[in-house]
């Protein structure tokens, strides 16, 4: 099926509205929940009972960055459908007592790299801060959002006349020349005193803090022929929130559609809201068990899912194409990216590559492969991390994107309609295992 250029572009702004209001993993979140909550899903807490109903929809989540949103059939079902993706990004986190004085009356902050970034985009942009605060109410302690949401903080470089081989090549010092310059001549505090009045609370009720820089630049959409797209925190942010449309448009009587959004995959996902953690198998069997059914039959239904690992990957890059594996080369725009690894960073094999295909090809989804170069290791996602909780046949893919883990990165203006499709496609389809290697995978819309 052809798309307009409008639609495509369409596609793009709403990712970019998602991601202007998702400064942090906490935030991303936030909005994952209000969107299932206009389409009519039910918050669960993980600490009450649940009391689940057929043809029901139902989301939860697990420190405020990680959420796991599930529609149940109306009739019984045969397996799971899942796509998981992350909510974090490569960022810089703040840390305890950060203000520090510098020279010249200047005021800089103390924070430690999140995940693996490229530093140098960092510099010489508007950056803010955002993520959650432990307010204390009485006795109790809440956890509540807070976005400075203005240009606040600026990593400054350090002028070429003061170092000349800046452009020969350099290594930042993580606790010299990442710190970034927040005022001159401040009282000590002030940035509490910021975060109290953002909330609207006295200061000693500020008591916990989880907070990260981020890019304060809005997406784009750019080139010759509108065809780009560049916008902050695309990886993984394009994947979750086509995950959460897909989630809400697709229909499916045979099986539970599962859509996982974790946090810290940037990290390794060793939380207890990671990919490695529990979160994900513990949804699955209260939902088994909710249904009435046995950890056998429970067992049944695991040994005949499936899961898409939804995570951005590489596209060739117009000036270093000798980075590329020789003959796998995807482009911008090419359709969604199906990605392998020999060492199983990417869990795609011949199975899942072949089922999730299959798909694709069926509702004419343009999809393209991705491989590192033999010499080249490459990242690692969440899948391969995950099914050593829920082990089930899994695919990796993403959208192809250039200048990974910058705080602006690009993409395609078509690639979150491609992904959007291919998600919603996966969830109105059944995958089944017959055993012994043999799969059915039909088209299971409920009327």
């Amino acid at each position: 099926m052809e798309f307009t250029q409008t639609q495509y572009e369409t596609s793009s702004l709403e990712l970019f509205d998602f991601i202007e209001n998702s400064p942090s993993s906490f935030h991303a979140i936030h909005q994952a929940a209000a969107l299932l909550t206009s389409d009519g899903f039910t918050e669960l807490e993980e600490g009450h009972l649940w009391n689940l109903e057929k043809g029901g929809k139902y989301f939860v989540r697990r420190n405020g960055s990680a959420l796991i949103g599930f529609k149940i059939p109306k009739e019984d079902y045969k397996n799971y459908q899942i796509i998981a993706s992350h909510s974090d990004s490569p960022s810089f986190r703040l840390k305890e007592n950060p203000e520090m004085k510098a020279g010249g009356g200047c005021v800089k902050l103390n924070v430690e790299r999140y995940g693996g970034m490229l530093c140098a985009p960092w510099f010489d942009r508007p950056l803010s801060i955002a993520g959650k605060v432990m307010v204390r109410e009485g006795n109790r302690f809440v956890s509540r959002l807070v976005n400075l949401d203005r240009d606040l903080v600026m990593m400054v470089n350090l002028a070429i006349h003061m170092n000349r081989k800046s452009n020969d090549g350099y290594t930042f010092n993580a606790q010299k020349d990442l710190l970034p310059l927040f005022g001159q001549d401040c009282e000590d505090g002030s940035l509490k005193r910021l975060v109290a009045q953002a909330l609207g609370v006295e200061e000693a009720a500020v008591v916990g803090t989880d907070l990260y820089l981020y890019n304060r630049m809005p997406g784009t959409i750019w080139g010759a022929n509108r065809e780009f797209i560049s916008a902050p925190r695309l990886d993984d942010l394009q994947c979750a929130f086509s995950s959460l449309k897909a989630l809400t448009e697709s229909l499916n009587r045979d099986s539970v559609s599962v859509c996982a959004i974790f946090d810290n995959e940037e990290v390794g996902s060793q939380t207890r809201q990671g990919a490695l953690s529990t979160f994900l198998s513990d949804v699955l069997t209260r939902i088994a068990s909710n249904m009435g059914r046995s950890r056998e039959e429970y067992l049944t239904s695991l040994a005949s899912s499936f899961m898409v690992s939804a995570d951005n990957g590489h596209a060739i890059h117009p000036n270093h194409g000798e980075v590329c594996d020789p003959v796998n080369q995807p482009r911008l725009g090419g359709g969604v990216l199906i990605k392998f690894a020999g060492n199983q960073r990417y869990t795609t094999d011949s199975v899942s590559y072949t089922l999730f295909r299959s798909i694709l090809d069926d509702e004419g989804i343009p999809c393209q492969v991705f491989f590192n170069r033999s010499d080249l290791p490459g990242g690692s996602t969440l899948g391969n991390l995950s099914t050593s909780q829920v082990s089930i046949p899994t695919v990796d893919i993403g959208a192809a994107q250039l200048a990974m883990h910058s705080p602006y990165e690009t993409g395609s203006v078509r690639d979150t309609l491609h992904l959007i499709r291919a998600m919603s496609a996966f969830y109105s389809h059944t995958i089944q295992s017959e055993g012994r290697g043999c799969y059915t995978v039909k088209k299971s819309s409920a009327p």
